[in-house]
């Protein structure tokens, strides 16, 4: 049977810097590794601080697509995704191609190495809600990326068990862990980064984005956010994201409260540090309801769903929904009660022990020359 050539031509394919947070490990340890070339393609879907973050992460990217447009579409984002990740995979040709999560990069990724016929590798796979609008277009990326994989690398048990739930052998599951726990624990080891909080009052980090929430409701929950900094005793440090449907629904609100810290997107050393140094997060981000946890940190999940329940399951995260009534109500008792914050405090992190990256470069060396190259199964 026809094998890989050595070293894999594993192409590693980003372009937001939660991908780039996930698989600077992964591009690290093939780097390490001589069985391995790592050739990684930066999209710019996420431009802003994406180069600066790869050089910090000690990633060099060889080609960037630059696909990134001021208030873009999905439809035109996808378009030209395919069209320059299928340029590029047919002119590095690659072995397989590693793609992260559930961006449109991801799974614009794993589409083009499909039509090409080059076996993907999904880290971060099996995650689900199993609502195709919520979270918008996340759950339908991850989706189809599952369709298309050949290796799919689940953080958890319970992301392993969503995948064999739809036909995927267990031969192509494997349980790493999750690589953010990796670049979080590596990236706190080099002592970097600073926090960015004012003030010695208790300090609650915010991160508020998700597509579906903008606008109102988002509005909404700023006001909810105001009244816990009126309570006096609190620091509210916001990293306002890019997006200016994010900024028209917070800044109105929360713009000039003394004790509303609001500061451009936090390098990742420095978000990391801050991460370290709060008391309670309130987020609907993916990635640090996972960060969270490791440090002992209680998070409130301002998301009607969640594709990471074992947070919540082991009781390091509540799932809170995004009604601004239950957001203050929800943060006030885990201010006031120190019980019930040393419970969620004290939880047992559910999403690995930092050698996810590891176990994945391990799984593909088992699998090197048990495939044809080229072939998709």
């Amino acid at each position: 049977m026809p094998t890989f050539p050595e070293p894999v031509r594993a192409m590693i394919v980003l372009g937001t810097r939660p991908e780039a947070i996930k698989l600077a490990p992964v591009a690290r340890a093939m780097a390490g590794d001589p069985l391995f070339e790592p050739v990684v393609v930066n999209t710019g879907q996420h431009r802003e601080m994406l180069e600066q973050m790869l050089h910090l992460l000690e990633v060099k990217a060889v080609a960037d697509l630059a696909v990134m447009r001021e208030r873009q579409d999905l439809a035109g984002l996808t378009g030209r995704l395919v069209d320059g990740l299928g340029r590029t995979i047919a002119e590095s040709r690659p072995d397989l191609v590693v793609v992260q999560g559930d961006t449109t990069t991801a799974m614009c990724g794993a589409l083009a190495a499909g039509y090409h016929r080059i076996p993907v590798a999904h880290v971060e796979a099996g995650l689900r809600t199993g609502d195709l609008g919520n979270p918008f277009p996340e759950e339908i990326n991850r989706q189809l990326i599952g369709r298309i994989s050949r290796w799919h690398f689940a953080p958890t048990e319970r992301s392993a068990g969503h995948l064999r739930g739809e036909g995927v052998p267990d031969e192509r599951i494997e349980v790493t862990g999750n690589t953010v726990i990796d670049n979080l624990l590596w990236m706190l080891s080099r002592g970097q980064g600073a926090p960015a909080f004012r003030t010695g009052l208790r300090r609650i980090l915010v991160t508020l984005h998700r597509r579906e929430s903008q606008g109102a409701e988002m509005t909404a929950m700023a006001r909810s956010l105001r009244r816990l900094a009126d309570r006096g005793d609190c620091e509210l440090l916001l990293p306002l994201h890019k997006s200016p449907a994010v900024r028209e629904s917070l800044l109105p609100v929360l713009d000039g409260h003394d004790r509303v810290t609001i500061v451009e997107p936090l390098g990742y050393a420095d978000f990391a540090a801050t991460l370290a140094a709060c008391d309670l997060v309130l987020t609907d981000s993916g990635g640090v309801q996972e960060e969270a946890p490791s440090l002992g940190k209680p998070v409130l999940v301002l998301r009607a769903t969640t594709e990471r329940p074992e947070a919540v399951e082991a009781g390091a995260a509540k799932l809170i929904g995004t009604d601004a009534a239950v957001l203050y109500d929800e943060a006030t008792r885990l201010l006031d009660d120190h019980d019930l914050y040393a419970g969620m405090a004290n939880a047992v992190n559910p999403f690995g022990d930092g050698r996810a990256a590891e176990r994945i470069i391990a799984s593909l060396a088992r699998d090197h020359g048990a495939l044809p190259a080229g072939a998709l199964t």
